[in-house]
């Protein structure tokens, strides 16, 4: 295997266990409740803490790799997230559960940004970073997909009580051989003009507001809109807005920063990040408001409900794989496609989803739904990063991941409420479709911001190859 892909395989096996765990630990829920006797506030906070940690950090364990070597950022920051695992496996209760998954999120904060961080250098040219960018969205989709299918599983296995531990324990055998190889192939790489130098105050700062904010948000969803809330958002504002005077204050006197703003003075990362910030906010409102609408609309079972959802992530892994090459040949075209499919498949599960629905067909635009979401992932990622220097890399990729985590957050809160509100108090089957109905028109309005963002991008940001590439 070429000397590249064995490096990109090592720090996607990050991403992936940065994922999978985002989504395995979903169907466990009663199960831990039960073991734990843990109450409901305790266990909102534990669902939540590990997204919180995740959000808060990500911008700080970007610039960290940038200036102490995001090869030793990545392997710090894997080394925590195997031990924090272990934590949450042995957990004897539910507050130290809340503290591990946190630990486990921030962990995860320092190794995703280093992630693209490394793709970005590993893969200058751009048809090999195309590729790349599409065993990326391969990654993604595997760690949902295998979240989802081995937190039902492993908590339904009888030859081992408290069987949910297994969700967390199986990090272990992934991450250890990572660490291994880490250790053994990559290479070092940082922004060596600035070695030791780090905005601590900064960090407090940007941590506090972040973490106000995802949790004002992920807390307003589990338990509706509260003073506290409302007054933790308020307050998160305040913090990010001094952050942003004070970091553009510590950058024209000369003095250490935690983010450099001259990353927005780049167009393409602009639209990029605009792309992703709707692109998220229609995704993971989506799949939050399916599950409501198959479970309590029609009526469909967990697993069957699961097992449909599988196809949506099967059509996302197929579409990456192709991605690299579609994009390479068609640039932006090929994305625009993807987003066209994705709300041409909405506007058919508008016309076509209700109890008489036949199971294939719910498969089947799942599947569809599937190949929309995996040709855009991938090189949304690709657009933002695209021409910005080396010594950016790692900022750009925490604030990507950040804005991309917050926009997730803000979607399920904001189409959520825009369901429950069309739902009513005493919801009658129809009341869930028009319900479906109007959230999946918003939905639509996000992919037309992100149709339009995508237009406005310059062709040679995804150059296209010359035909012949692929005839020879």
């Amino acid at each position: 295997m070429n000397d590249k892909y064995l490096k990109l395989m090592v720090i996607l096996s990050g991403q992936f266990l940065t994922i999978m765990d985002i989504f395995i630990i979903n169907v466990s829920i009663p199960s831990i409740q039960r073991d734990l006797s843990a109450s409901n506030g305790k266990m909102q906070l534990m669902i939540a803490s590990y997204l919180i940690g995740f959000a808060s950090f990500l911008i700080t364990g970007g610039r960290l790799g940038d200036l102490y070597g995001r090869k030793k950022v990545f392997m710090t920051g894997l080394t925590f997230f195997i031990l924090s695992s272990v934590a949450c496996g042995i957990s004897s209760g539910a507050a130290l559960l809340v503290v591990s998954r946190f630990i486990q999120g921030i962990s995860a904060a320092m190794m995703s940004p280093q992630v693209l961080s490394m793709i970005q250098i590993l893969f200058a040219a751009h048809e090999e970073r195309a590729k790349a960018m599409g065993w990326y969205g391969i990654t993604i989709g595997l760690g949902t997909v295998l979240g989802q299918f081995l937190g039902g599983y492993f908590s339904s296995v009888t030859w081992m009580e408290e069987s949910w531990r297994l969700i967390f324990l199986i990090n272990i055998p992934i991450g250890l051989p990572a660490l291994f190889f880490s250790k053994k192939i990559l290479n070092e790489s940082k922004v060596s003009a600035e070695k030791k130098r780090f905005d601590f105050f900064g960090v407090i700062i940007l941590a506090a507001g972040l973490f106000c904010f995802t949790y004002s948000l992920t807390m307003s969803e589990h338990q509706g809109i509260q003073i506290k809330n409302i007054a933790l958002t308020i307050i998160s504002i305040l913090l990010l807005i001094y952050f942003v005077k004070n970091q553009k204050i510590r950058v024209k006197r000369g003095k250490s920063y935690l983010m450099d703003f001259t990353l927005f003075s780049h167009k393409n990362f602009n639209v990029g990040i605009l792309a992703v910030s709707f692109f998220f906010i229609m995704l993971d409102s989506y799949f939050y408001i399916l599950s409501l609408f198959f479970q309590d609309g029609l009526q469909i079972g967990t697993m069957a409900a699961g097992e449909i959802i599988v196809f949506q992530g099967i059509g996302f892994i197929l579409a990456s794989v192709f991605s690299a090459k579609c994009i390479l040949r068609y640039g932006k075209r090929f994305l625009m496609t993807g987003l066209v499919l994705i709300m041409t498949v909405l506007i058919l599960q508008i016309i076509l989803f209700d109890k008489e629905t036949p199971f294939f067909v719910l498969c089947l635009l799942l599947f569809f739904h599937g190949l929309g979401v995996g040709s855009i992932i991938p090189s949304l990622a690709n657009i933002a990063l695209s021409g910005l220097p080396q010594t950016l890399a790692g900022n750009a990729s925490g604030v990507y991941n950040t804005f991309q985590q917050a926009a997730a957050i803000v979607g399920i809160i904001l189409v959520g409420s825009v369901f429950y509100y069309t739902l009513g108090v005493k919801p009658s089957p129809q009341n869930y479709h028009h319900a479906f109905s109007v959230a999946l028109a918003v939905n639509m309005i996000c992919l037309f911001v992100v149709l339009f963002s995508i237009a406005k991008i310059p062709e040679h940001t995804l150059p296209i190859t010359k035909r012949k590439v692929f005839e020879s």
